[in-house]
Parts: C-alpha cells; sequence; structure tokens
C-alpha cells in the first residue's frame, strides 16, 4: 500500500510543483521519467538479490532507501535536484514487487497464488486511492513538501515492523503448525537452490519475452494513472482540484476491485480448466476491454463521463496485474524474484517512455487526450500476446555449478 501513496503523491501534486518550480509539462515528463528509468534498471537485480538473501532483508532496504527519497523529494528547489532524487527514489524502490513474488513462492500452495497477488496489488491500488485523499488537504493546508516528509515518515515505520514479524521461510516462524506447513507446500514445488543466472538463457526464452513485451505495453496504460492523471483531469479535461481529488481516486479504487477480481477469478478458472486457460483468459480479456474503454474516454466529449470511462478502463486492465505476477511464479519457481523481476523491468521502461513522451505530445499537440490514443492501441497489442504467453511452461532451471547455470529450457 505504501508503495503507491509515495508513488502516486508526485502526480497528485503536480499542478503545485509545476507552479512553484516553473516547470513545463515536457520537464515535469523527465521527473517522472527519472523513476520510472531508475525502477527499470534496478528492479531485476533487487529481485535475483532477493532470491539469494531472502526478501526479509532486501525489502527491510529497499523500504528504508525509498522512504529517504521520498522526504528529499520535499527540499528539492529545481528541475535538476528534483531528476537526481526521483532517480535515486525509483533505486530504491526497485525490487518491492519481484520480492513480493518471492514471498508468495515461500509461503503459498500454487493454487492460492492468483489470489495472494491479488491482495498485494489490491493493496497497492488502495494506497493509490488514499493518495488524493490524504495528500490534497495536506498540501493545501502545510503546502507539497510536507506530503513528501509524512510519507517517508510512514515508509520507516513500515520497515520496522516488517523486520520484526516476518520470516523468509514458513518453517521459521513461531507459531506455523505442521498442518500449516504441509498445506503451504501443498502442490508447491519450491525448492531453495543455488542462484547462478545465465542471461543468454533468459533471451533466449519466446514465453518469457511474449511475458515481458505484454507487461511492457501494460505500463503504458498503469503510468497514465501512476504519473499523468491528476494533471490530465485538472489540465485537460479542465476539474477543479477538489473534483481531481475525487476522480483520481476513483481510478484506484477501481483498480483494486479488478486486482481482488482477477486474482480470485484466475484460481478458480485454474482449478476449473487448468493453467493455461485460467491465466491467459483473464489476461486477454482484461487487457482487450481495457483498449476499448481507453479510446471510448479520449474521444468523448463530457468530462464527467470520460472520467468515469478511465475508472473502468483501470478496473479491466488490472483484471490482469495480479495475474501477470501469478505466471511469474508458475514460471519461475524458486526464481520467481529474477523472473518477475525482468518482467516488471520491462515493464517500467514503458512507464519511462510513458511519463516523458506524455508532456512532449501533450507540448506539441496542446491536447491531452492523444497519448490516449496510443495507450489504447498499445493495451490492445498487450491482449493478443496473452496468446501465445504458456504459464504451464516452466523455467527449468540448473543448480549453480553446472556448466551453464541457467534455464534448461523455456
Amino acid at each position: 500500500m505504501i508503495t503507491y501513496l509515495d508513488r502516486v503523491c508526485i502526480s497528485v501534486v503536480g499542478v503545485r510543483m509545476k507552479a512553484d518550480l516553473g516547470l513545463s509539462n515536457e520537464e515535469f515528463g523527465w521527473v517522472l521519467g527519472a523513476f520510472s528509468l531508475a525502477y527499470a534498471l534496478f528492479e531485476m537485480p533487487t529481485g535475483a538479490l532477493g532470491d539469494r538473501l531472502g526478501p526479509r532483508r532486501v525489502l527491510l532496504r529497499v523500504v528504508l532507501w525509498w522512504s529517504l527519497f521520498t522526504a528529499l523529494t520535499g527540499v528539492a528547489t529545481g528541475l535538476i535536484a528534483l531528476i537526481v532524487i526521483r532517480f535515486l527514489f525509483g533505486m530504491g524502490e526497485a525490487g518491492a514487487y519481484p520480492n513480493s513474488s518471492i514471498v508468495i513462492a515461500r509461503w503459498f500452495p500454487a493454487v492460492e497464488t492468483g489470489r495472494a497477488q491479488a491482495f498485494i496489488w489490491g493493496a497497492g491500488r488502495l494506497g493509490g486511492a488514499l493518495a488524493p485523499v490524504v495528500m490534497v488537504p495536506l498540501a493545501a493546508s502545510a503546502g507539497w513538501r510536507a506530503s513528501f516528509w509524512a510519507m517517508g515518515l510512514v515508509g520507516v515505520v513500515w520497515a520496522g515492523v516488517w523486520y520484526w514479524w516476518f520470516r523468509d521461510f514458513p518453517k521459521e516462524k513461531k507459531g506455523i503448525s505442521e498442518k500449516e506447513l504441509a498445506y503451504i507446500q501443498e502442490s508447491r514445488r519450491f525448492r531453495p537452490q543455488a542462484h547462478g543466472l545465465a542471461w543468454g538463457a533468459l533471451l533466449r526464452s519466446r514465453n518469457l519475452w511474449a511475458l515481458v513485451v505484454m507487461f511492457h505495453f501494460y505500463m503504458y496504460g498503469a503510468y497514465f494513472f501512476y504519473s499523468w492523471m491528476p494533471i490530465y483531469l485538472q489540465e485537460g479535461r479542465h476539474f477543479s482540484e477538489s473534483e481531481m481529488q475525487l476522480f483520481s481516486t476513483l481510478p484506484f479504487l477501481s483498480g483494486a476491485v479488478g486486482c481482488f477480481t482477477g486474482g480470485f477469478l484466475s484460481d478458480w478458472l485454474v482449478k476449473r480448466y487448468g493453467l493455461r486457460i485460467g491465466r491467459a483468459s483473464v489476461g486477454l480479456v482484461g487487457m482487450g476491454l481495457s483498449s476499448v474503454v481507453m479510446w471510448t474516454s479520449a474521444l468523448t466529449t463530457d468530462n464527467v463521463t470520460a472520467a468515469y470511462l478511465l475508472s473502468a478502463g483501470m478496473l479491466f486492465k488490472d483484471l490482469t496485474l495480479p495475474v501477470s505476477f501469478a505466471v511469474c511464479v508458475d514460471i519461475g519457481k524458486s526464481r520467481a524474484g529474477t523472473v518477475s523481476g525482468t518482467m516488471n523491468m520491462i515493464g517500467q521502461l514503458g512507464g519511462f517512455f510513458l511519463a516523458v513522451f506524455f508532456g512532449k505530445i501533450v507540448d506539441w499537440a496542446g491536447d491531452y487526450n492523444y497519448p490516449l490514443y496510443i495507450i489504447g492501441t498499445l493495451l490492445g497489442i498487450s491482449s493478443m500476446l496473452w496468446l501465445v504467453i504458456d504459464p504451464t511452461k516452466e523455467l527449468a532451471w540448473k543448480t549453480a555449478g553446472a556448466n551453464d547455470a541457467g534455464l534448461l529450457d523455456g
């Protein structure tokens, strides 16, 4: 939840920041893009680090790091300082969700993977929904800088509680019964292993490429909501700040519904029709509907109708989110952190391009709807890639010490 409270904070107070620091849309896009670029570059290494060291220690470092640079965002006085701070913020937050996938791989049976991912991503969406509710009045009363200081403090508190409470494996947690341990291991083929990486083997996996390209296009839609929607509503659809507060909250509430629905529906379909249909059908339909709705919202002239359509677009899009990370666990097993890190790394590059080019396109065209046509098209392509993705095709890893530690096939 706090990942999205911190991440969405900057877009909610974006209009105030732009006015105070004298930033154009293009310059603000580079500020947003700095986070996405760093997040992409460090996502896979931090996921692989979690596979090696365990998520308890890695997530402690992740949250403390990003909390520091969230707070430092509130002291930035110009464009260069903001870009540097947000790059370091993205570097720190990288690996949060791959390490969450490691937690799921170790703590949940395979038939509950989708539901477990639904709770993680649904909570993130609720954090995004809370951001306008918390940040708008805080920025109005104490200034936009205070909102970043408050969010930094929240992260520090969470990190302390996490390290005290969590353990890397169920058997290390006091109070877990033998029955619970047996249930967790049910259909879970996770085996702790030594972790050598073969980059060439990763790059040769067609299944993995289909997954990461799908998620790359998904992220163009996601980063519109994370980065630009509050500004789109205020400057593109001429909403007041109070109206923006409402209509920036609704998409994240809708996204939470989408995450929970997609995760639970996928697990139900897996039990009934098998792994491939259970995962791919949700992704195919969710991304396809989101594509149609994003196009429709851009074409409509009624501002309120457009805002409601955008909320529906996020709901349909986020049906796919827990399913995507569930597939990382399905095919990655003991390397779930590495696989989800790879997917999210390529995905975050889409977030970088969207964050930067949204502002450039708007400044060039003078129309905030132009980027939505591109986003809608890319979401449609993402939908089609679910016809190729096969979650039954597990990446078969060799143990470290073999001549070519890495994938056997896939």
